[in-house]
Parts: structure tokens; sequence; C-alpha cells
């Protein structure tokens, strides 16, 4: 799950500068990621196969069709929909998420070490 969370983190992260690499371009629609959860919860199936009607079909842990939205900007006279200040907001989201998987990663793998006898 961190691993998912870290991905979708950087995916977010690019889609915020290719939106300021492209502010001044006319037209520019400035494109987000769907949250995490919404992504997360909507992961494709891992193709394990229910060999049985009462088996449970197995679903992916990884990064599920990250869902591309429209930032929902007000467009600027050339049609550009960017806004710097939404996209430090964004940024700083983002940077949020990182911290978050960086955390839980830390934490489980101390839940390793100390389950297999090492503090370190």
């Amino acid at each position: 799950m961190a691993d998912a969370l870290i991905a979708h983190g950087a995916k977010r992260q690019r889609l915020i500068a290719t939106n300021v690499a492209n502010a001044d371009t006319p037209d520019y629609r400035a494109k987000d990621l769907a949250g995490f959860a919404r992504s997360y919860d909507e992961t494709a199936p891992t193709g394990l196969r229910a060999t049985h009607d009462r088996h449970i079909p197995g679903s992916g842990w990884g990064m599920g069709a990250s869902r591309l939205i429209d930032a929902d900007g007000e467009p600027a006279p050339n049609g550009n929909t960017v806004s710097i200040e939404d996209e430090m907001f964004r940024l700083a989201d983002a940077k949020r998420e990182f911290d978050l998987a960086l955390t839980v990663t830390k934490t489980s793998l101390g839940l390793i070490r100390t389950s297999i006898g090492r503090r370190a």
C-alpha cells in the first residue's frame, strides 16, 4: 500500500510539473489525479483465477488506473486554466502523501527488524 501511495504521489508530482511548465500555453487545461483512496479502491485484479465458485477472486495491492481529472481552474483570457497558487497547494499535498508513505515504510521495516531480533 505504501508503494502505491508513493507511485500515486510521483505521478501527481509529474502532472504538477507539467502544469507549471505549461502555465503560459494557450488553451492548456490543468490536470490532476483523483484522490489516492479512490484510485486505490479501483485497483485492477491481479489475474488470480477462482477455480471454484466459492473462491474469492484476488485484487491487486498496486496502483489501479489512476484517474486523470481536470483540475477545474478558472480560465485566463488565453484559455489556460493553470494557477501557480493552486499548483503549490497540490505540490504540498503530494509531499504529504510521500511523507506518509515514508513513515509507513519505516515503521514496517522497524517491525520486521524487531521480529527477527535486530534493533537498528
